[in-house]
């Protein structure tokens, strides 16, 4: 967020210009240097609600089937010994 706090600064010192001006020099669009005009902080920015259309059926049981992996235990691990590789030693 720095860099954005850095271009409203610029825009801010450059106010003297056209909001046209402003924008061309500062290479950003003329809603953003009116968002700056009006306020020092640039706004939060908002994070997009993703839905996966596909899965969307699915969404309850896979959650029950995660759900249910937390209590089972843990997986053991592979102790067999194996055999030569194929270098055959």
């Amino acid at each position: 967020m720095g860099a954005r706090v850095e271009l409203f600064a610029a825009i801010r010192r450059d106010e003297r210009v056209s909001i046209r001006q402003l924008a061309e020099r500062h290479k950003v669009h003329r809603r953003t240097v009116r968002q700056e005009l009006g306020s020092a902080i640039p706004p939060e920015r908002k994070t997009p609600v993703r839905v996966s259309r596909r899965l969307e059926d699915f969404t309850q049981v896979i959650d029950a089937t995660l759900r249910e992996d937390l209590d089972a235990p843990r997986k053991q691990k592979h102790t067999a010994r194996r055999g030569p590789g194929p270098a055959g030693r």
